[in-house]
């Protein structure tokens, strides 16, 4: 099949720098199979074309201006690229708004059966962050409109497609899984304590390192030996760095930025738990980055980790400092139960795993493209 895949960036030409995992792992298994096109909106200024993963990859460039103008700009580049890349069997968009959205107008125009995957807050609104999409009736057309044209839409938990099955009834359940090769490790963990404790996200008011630092506050107040490794951009200026500062963590807490997936796996090998503090989550790939490596998984009931407990993982409510602190010392204290959801952990990562994905993607091709 000849397949075009949309995504608004993640597939930056080094493979190692600025991209999504998860997003390489299906294009390179896709591409092994199939003649794969991606069309990345953002990755770089300048409109260009290159080779990754197996796949041609087609920059359409950056475009500055109002939202209905970059869409706009977008979309005609879209159509000049795909017109010269040939007839397609499919387009998949991943992500509603804007890459989903682009995909189903050029699917209209140029008669090729489009795809849709959630991939964020398209569906939610939370105002006291703010995140996702503030509720309006152009935007509701847009995006309503985008998902009934599609010829199939996915979620990546059964928490982003209680929203979007309101939309369309037959949207499908269908994570974007890790290479659980790249995790696995006969590696033997140091027992704790002292304890290790990650999360791997960008630092921003969604995924809530507030919580997580009052959390380790607490923590630290009961007595308990740990550090706690943050991996991600930095979109704050400092300002989570200020209240660990304030909350006495400069020795606990160790904010160490962007890292390339090669220089993140070993921290997860180190882990003894992976901590979620997101308010909300579609998906979550660290989680399920983190039960492939076999860490015990402890977090808020937002995205994959929601379904994943009780049995593969430990969840709360989101934004409770206290409650997060208490699963956390609960789970430090019963190494057998916490041994017992690393397991059941592991074993869902390696079940729905990026092989997985793409066998349920291309199933899904075939039946559109017929």
């Amino acid at each position: 099949m000849r397949i075009g895949i949309i995504v608004p960036g993640g597939v930056d030409r080094s493979g190692r720098h600025h991209v999504i995992p998860v997003l390489l792992a299906f294009i390179e298994r896709l591409a092994a199979r199939h003649e794969v096109i991606v069309v990345t909106l953002y990755q770089e200024d300048d409109p260009s074309e290159y080779s990754l993963c197996g796949a041609q990859v087609i920059n359409l460039g950056r475009v500055d201006g109002s939202g209905a103008r970059r869409w706009g700009i977008h979309f005609k580049r879209l159509i000049a690229a795909l017109r010269r890349a040939g007839r397609l069997d499919v387009l998949h968009g991943f992500w509603l708004h804007a890459p989903g959205t682009l995909a189903v107008a050029a699917g209209h125009l140029l008669g090729i059966p489009v795809v849709l995957s959630l991939g964020g807050g398209e569906l939610v609104w939370l105002p006291e962050v703010p995140y996702g999409n503030k509720p309006s009736f152009l935007r509701r057309v847009f995006i309503g409109g985008a998902l009934q044209m599609a010829a199939a839409v996915t979620a990546g938990s059964a928490y982003a497609l209680k929203p979007l099955a309101e939309l369309r009834k037959d949207a499908r359940w269908l994570p974007l899984g890790v290479d659980g090769t790249l995790f696995t490790s006969d590696h033997k963990r140091s027992p704790g304590p002292p304890w290790r404790l990650l999360q791997v996200a960008d630092l921003n008011v969604v995924k809530d390192q507030v919580t997580l630092l009052r959390s380790a506050r607490l923590l630290c107040e009961s007595g308990l030996p740990f550090q706690l490794d943050c991996l991600g951009v930095d979109t704050l200026s400092g300002n989570l760095q200020a209240i660990a500062h304030h909350l006495g963590l400069d020795q606990t807490v160790r904010f160490h930025g962007r890292l390339p997936l090669a220089e993140v796996i070993p921290f997860y090998r180190k882990a003894h738990l992976y901590i979620q503090t997101s308010r909300f989550e579609s998906m979550g790939a660290a989680v399920l980055e983190a039960a492939a490596a076999g860490v015990p998984l402890v977090g808020t009931n937002v995205g994959i980790l929601a379904e994943m407990a009780p049995h593969a993982a430990r969840a709360v409510p989101a934004g409770q400092p206290s409650a997060l602190a208490n699963a956390i010392l609960e789970t430090l204290r019963h190494p057998a139960e916490r041994e017992s959801r690393s397991l059941a952990a592991r074993d869902f990562a390696q079940c729905y795993n990026s092989d997985w994905t793409c066998r349920e993607f291309e199933s899904i091709y075939q039946r559109v493209a017929a």
